[in-house]
């Protein structure tokens, strides 16, 4: 279904979602990179050895769309999944059927989602 060994990276400025999030992936055999800001993801050394990242588009600093369309230049390629708590923000009209999450969501469709980005199913970032 997946290799165990995948890097999932999870951005976020709130730390119970981090927290949710990296206890449920680490409960499904992923590796777990969390990060409270775009900028710290930015900044660190893990991003050569991230296979997905989730990412919050509502944070401040640097949004999620934009955290995106950056990673799109620096790592093309790289699937991306957005989450949102703000029911106002529209889905993007480029996201993947299974890209786009608002909170709360339902933890087993946000595991196929990476499942399906990790083995190319839902192709291009």
């Amino acid at each position: 279904m997946f290799n165990s060994k995948s890097v999932v990276a999870v951005v976020d400025d709130d730390q119970r979602v981090l927290d949710s999030l990296q206890d449920l992936l680490e409960s499904a055999g992923y590796t777990v990179r969390a990060f409270s800001s775009a900028h710290t993801l930015l900044d660190s050394t893990a991003l050569p050895e991230i296979d997905c990242l989730i990412t919050d588009i509502g944070m401040p600093g640097m949004d999620g769309f934009e955290l995106k369309r950056l990673m799109s230049e620096r790592r093309p390629g790289l699937p991306v999944i957005l989450i949102t708590g703000r029911h106002e923000i529209p889905e993007p009209q480029e996201a993947k059927h299974n890209r786009f999450f608002r909170k709360p969501f339902d933890g087993q469709a946000l595991l196929a989602a990476i499942s399906d980005a990790l083995s190319g199913k839902a192709n291009s970032p």
